[in-house]
């Protein structure tokens, strides 16, 4: 929890006090409030990679994925995935150009997320930042295939962004079923000024990450199929074997609330490269398997 956040809810809690809001369930409503709070507060552990980057250890768990109220492509079902790291931020301007040596962006800002990066583009930094660390490749280039046994960084799958991205809420966004709310924790169209916008300037996710909604689109390591829902695989799903689109998820600046939730499905086409369609509304962040530490 940020210590905004975190003094808010103090404050709040301060007020309902001292006003003695329904005397005679006080000390239930205590109780329920600090277990509320000491749930949603748990301490997350942080890395910081030899490269600099931070990332967030996602402890592995169950939950379910999709959502009945959602697109036809939403369908609800129960996923369990094993412990992973993801980068606590969508990577940068300045930390794609100390591993690629070039910035594609259209909107300069060392801290303003990577954009115009095509699925392709974005493997190369995961297999660059591997090397930069002395750790294996997940991807191979020519076949562009992943091997997630390996100890380099990748792309999220599919199922581990939505559970990273819920961090173990059940609600349309992490933070409610109601999207009135999104301007805190996002950069979206109702409050972008049309423009991605420097990271970790909003509230973060119960698990500490910055940005999981707007500002860019993150691409996901599996290819899209709209029904892919009827047949995933319980544990630890990857994705189908072969497409013609690649996963997008979170929404960008340029995106509509709906756009935003926690189980809001998107998809391009890996390689492409029209910025006049929104190629500048596409980015990324890492994750590396926990047990291949």
């Amino acid at each position: 929890m940020a210590k905004n956040e975190d003094q808010e809810l103090r404050n709040d809690w301060a007020v309902r006090v001292r006003l003695r809001i329904l005397p005679p369930l006080g000390l239930a409503l205590l109780c329920t409030c600090l277990n509320s709070w000491a749930e949603t507060s748990k301490d997350t552990e942080e890395i910081t990679t030899p490269s600099g980057v931070v990332m967030i250890l996602i402890p592995g768990g169950t939950f379910v994925m999709g959502d009945e109220g959602g697109e036809v492509d939403e369908i609800p079902h129960e996923v369990s995935l094993s412990g992973f790291y993801m980068d606590k931020y969508l990577v940068t301007q300045a930390e794609y150009e100390k591993v690629m040596g070039g910035n594609p962006s259209r909107w300069p800002g060392k801290k303003n997320p990577v954009e115009q990066i095509r699925w392709s583009d974005a493997v190369r930094y995961c297999n660059s930042r591997s090397r930069l660390e002395g750790l294996q490749p997940c991807y191979d280039l020519e076949k562009w295939k992943c091997n997630s046994t390996v100890n380099g960084y990748r792309l999220p799958t599919e199922a581990e962004w939505e559970y990273a991205c819920r961090a173990g809420t059940s609600t349309r966004y992490f933070f409610g079923s109601e999207g009135g709310k999104l301007r805190n924790y996002a950069w979206f169209a109702g409050n972008s000024g049309q423009r991605p916008r420097p990271v970790g300037r909003k509230l973060p996710n119960p698990f500490g990450l910055f940005d999981m909604l707007g500002n860019v689109w993150q691409w996901c390591n599996d290819f899209y199929q709209v029904d892919y829902y009827e047949r995933s695989p319980r544990q630890d799903p990857k994705g189908p074997e072969y497409g013609d689109n690649k996963v997008v998820r979170g929404g960008s600046w340029a995106s509509e609330a709906d756009q935003c939730r926690s189980s809001f499905r998107y998809y391009e086409n890996p390689s492409y490269t029209d910025v006049c369609f929104g190629y500048d509304v596409y980015g990324f962040r890492c994750v590396r398997s926990a047990e291949n530490r």
